[in-house]
Order: structure tokens, then sequence, then C-alpha cells
């Protein structure tokens, strides 16, 4: 438990430190005023000040924060009136803005180079996790533990490569050469053509053998560049999450899939105890997570303040502090239900 408390600490502390530390860096590159740096929350625990910003340490270990001057619009008397957020054109402030989302994705990049360098890439091998009963794969007497080695002849490296084998056959008998044991036997299998939906809740209708899916993972050096890799991979998680969120709003993937803060506690825990490499590719993900949290158009977090600096742009004057304020209301009350939504559906998952 104390293992897993670290990792938590650490991952999502780390995520929101990170995020804070691109509004920071962009802020000063802009040469904008910083009265604040925390590593942490809460009473400060030692720190050093240099010019007009205070860098501390604080107690409460979960993230960091970053204090601009101006950012309320609030008079900074130590700092000069060009050095105020507030007085920064738009496309100044929606840069620092948008700097916290960019650098978790810059996060998820470097931890998945990192991956790629000191691991290779994980490959899910085609390894029978279970057998469905009755399915065609029962009939021909597949077994749990049972490796696919190749159908119709064509070798098979992956789980994937299987799936996709079986797609492509469209539903005629197949050979399957399996390793069982150290001994290969050969299964002659018709898929079933059945209808299910998928992760996102969107309906497929597909060949299957009814194997289940093993978790057995070998790593391999990655092909080519580990930076195009990483890049590539970085893409392909943030594609796979906005897909998720469109599946939510469009109301085929259930509401009560939300996660909150205990859910986030519980993936840590589970991935700290396959080991360090685990937890980095969790929190890689939920860096990507948070980005795109971050990027949604909604009064208070950070897309909201890009949307409000985007149409002072357009529009060349500042927004009405009166729709402004009450947009940030809403926005506020928007984020406390689906807060409170998450937090619901945690416990929920707990008590069943």
């Amino acid at each position: 438990m104390f293992t897993s408390a670290i990792a938590i600490i650490l991952v999502l502390g780390g995520l929101i430190f990170f995020h804070e530390l691109g509004h920071f860096v962009v802020a000063r590159l802009f040469g904008m005023g910083v009265k604040a740096f925390s590593l942490g929350f809460g009473p400060r625990l030692l720190g050093f000040n240099s010019g007009n910003t205070e860098y501390k340490l604080s107690a409460i270990p979960l993230g960091g924060y970053v204090s601009l001057a101006g950012e309320t619009g609030e008079e900074a008397e130590e700092f000069p009136e060009d050095q105020l957020f507030s007085n920064r054109p738009a496309w100044q402030r929606m840069c620092v803005v948008a700097a916290g989302p960019l650098f978790n994705f810059l996060l998820a990049f470097l931890v998945y180079w990192f991956l790629a360098l000191a691991q290779g890439q994980g490959v899910l091998l085609p390894v029978a996790g279970g057998i469905i009963a009755d399915s065609p794969a029962a009939a021909a007497g597949f077994k749990a533990g049972d490796r696919i080695l190749a159908i119709d002849g064509q070798p098979v490296e992956s789980w994937s490569d299987m799936v996709m084998t079986i797609r492509d056959a469209e539903g005629r008998e197949l050979a399957m050469r399996v390793d069982r044991e150290g001994t290969s036997l050969t299964m002659h299998v018709t898929p079933q053509i059945k209808t299910f939906k998928n992760l996102y809740g969107e309906s497929e209708t597909v060949p299957v053998v009814g194997v289940l899916q093993g978790n057995v993972i070998e790593y391999r050096p990655v092909d080519g560049s580990r930076f195009l890799f990483a890049l590539e991979e970085t893409w392909l998680r943030s594609k796979m999450v906005v897909r998720g969120f469109v599946s939510i709003i469009e109301r085929l993937v259930p509401a009560k899939s939300i996660g909150g803060p205990i859910m986030l506690a519980q993936l840590i825990h589970q991935g700290a105890q396959s080991g360090v490499f685990d937890v980095l590719a969790l929190a890689a993900f939920i860096s990507i997570n948070l980005a795109i949290i971050n990027l949604l158009p909604i009064p208070v977090l950070d897309g909201g303040h890009i949307l409000f600096n985007l149409l002072e742009i357009i529009f060349r004057r500042p927004l009405n502090e009166k729709w402004k304020s009450m947009a940030m209301r809403i926005g506020v009350l928007v984020l406390l239900m689906l807060m409170a939504l998450a937090i619901f559906n945690d416990f929920s998952r707990l008590l069943s």
C-alpha cells in the first residue's frame, strides 16, 4: 500500500505540476510577472525568493500552482504595468493558458519516448486467456493458454494480427495452428458472424471464433525512429481519448463510465503492482486525458479562457465583463456537476 500511495502522489502531483510548469515557462518567456510558483498546495514548508517571484515547496504534494501578476485583473504594486497578465495582448494570454495542456501532451510524448528506448514496444501476444462456451473455438477444442502460431499457414505475431486475419477471412473455415505447452496442434474453426458494441459503444458486425484475449505482452525493439514512435503513440492515444469523449456526448457510452479521483487512484495502484514502466505508461495516458479535458471550451477550464481570448482577438475588443462573469458561473456549475457525477460513479463501482 505504501508503494501505491507514493505512486499516486507522484503521478497525480507530477501531472498537475507539469501542467502548471507550462503556464509558468511561457509566462516567463513573454516577460510576464509571476508572484508565486509552488510545488504542492497549502502551507509553505520551504522556499526562496528570486526577484518578485516566490518559489516554494508546500505541504500537500498533489500538484502545484503558478500565480501570475494581474491574472485576475487586480493591481500588483511590486510589478510594472507592462508585466501584468491582464495588460498583455490577448494572443499572449492565450499562449500562456494553452501552454498547460500542451505541456501535458509534451510530458506524454517524453514518457512514450523513454519507454521506447528503455523497454521497446509492447506487443500483445495471440494467447488465449479463456474460451467462450458453445463457441467455434470451444467446439474445436481450444483451451486457455493456447498460443496461436499461424492461420492458414500465415504466421501470427500478435493479437491484432490474429484478429485482422480472422476478419479478412469473412467467415470461411480456418486452419489455426497453436502451441499448447510445447505441443503443436492444428484446429479447424469456422467463425461466427456476430454483432456487438465496441469500446466506443458503436455496433460492429464481425466474424469471431470465441477466443478471449490473454494479457501476455512481449516487448520488442521499436522498428525505426523512437522519436517518431513516441509521436505516433501520443497522437493515437489522443485520438482514442477524444473519440471516447465524443461517444459519451453522443450517449453511445453510458455516463456511468466516467471516472473520478478514486478510479484514477485504483488504476495507479494496479499499475504500481506491475512495475515502474506500467505506472509511467498509465501516467502518460492520464496526462493526455488531463490535457484534453482542460482544452474543453468550458469557462473556468483552460479551454474556456482560450475561447475568451480568441473571441477578443476576433472582435478586437475585450469581452463584456458581465457576460464573461455569467459564463464563468455557468462553467463552475457544469464542472461541479461533472465532478459530482464522477465521484458518484466511483462510489457506485466501489459498492458494487
